[in-house]
């Protein structure tokens, strides 16, 4: 039995409860996930989610792709395959992973994908527009995704100038900050602080976060105006 008792894990606070980072950006025609983390199913059920055009994926690593078989739900109310944008790299590994949903004899049941493969041009889903944005996991490219003035940016440590000066001008911009600490390849909080200043982002939101890096209300009082704490369930309006 695996358990926790540190403070956050604990915690009687709704806000301090953290699943896998994904977002959900809807408009009135349109509806998309980025990312399909371990959590997928729960989070969609949690959220009422119905009806699904696409999922865009930053990159492979599994807390970030693993519940792409859940995908099955909307293709059975929708009746069609889902769209799925990936880099090559994000694909090679939804291949091999999801290799049964990929073979040319498809068992009955199994998810329905049709593939794009992401370059660095802008592209549209329904009547969102998608402007992809390279950012570095210590050595890994990951991407980011801006669209229109709300930019989401997570699992980097680094981030280019050609990148940044794509982030520049967002109204809100989500960027993860993982603990406190030195890591090998997320954003510290005060790593996160500072390149919120440096792009000069009116409202930012701090993602992926650890259980180091404490409450979150204690981490909320601490932080600048304009810069806060995400958390799961948090909706944002523009």
């Amino acid at each position: 039995m695996i358990g926790c008792d540190c403070e956050v894990c604990t915690s009687p606070n709704k806000k301090d409860k953290r699943l896998r980072s994904s977002i959900l950006v809807q408009s009135a025609q349109t509806t998309l996930v980025v990312d399909t983390g371990p959590d997928f199913r729960y989070q969609m059920l949690r959220e009422n989610i119905k009806h699904l055009d696409a999922v865009i994926y930053t990159h492979p690593h599994k807390d970030h792709i693993a519940g792409l078989d859940d995908i099955r739900a909307f293709n059975f109310l929708q009746q069609k395959p889902m769209d799925v944008y990936a880099d090559s790299l994000t694909e090679e590994a939804l291949r091999r992973d999801f290799y049964y949903a990929f073979t040319d004899t498809k068992y009955p049941g199994i998810p329905e994908l049709k593939m794009h493969t992401i370059a660095m041009d802008s592209f549209v889903v329904g009547d969102i527009p998608v402007m992809p944005i390279l950012v570095w996991h210590l050595k890994m490219p990951v991407l980011g995704f801006r669209f229109g003035k709300f930019t989401y940016i997570t699992d980097a440590n680094h981030i280019d100038a050609e990148s940044k000066e794509k982030i520049k001008g967002s109204e809100v911009l989500v960027l993860n900050a993982l603990r406190k600490q030195k890591h090998i390849s997320h954003f510290t909080l005060d790593e996160a602080v500072m390149m919120v200043k440096e792009l000069r982002i009116p409202e930012a939101y701090f993602t992926h976060i650890s259980h180091q890096l404490g409450l979150h209300d204690v981490i909320e009082a601490e932080l600048p105006q304009g810069i806060h704490q995400a958390y799961d369930g948090l909706k944002l309006e523009f």
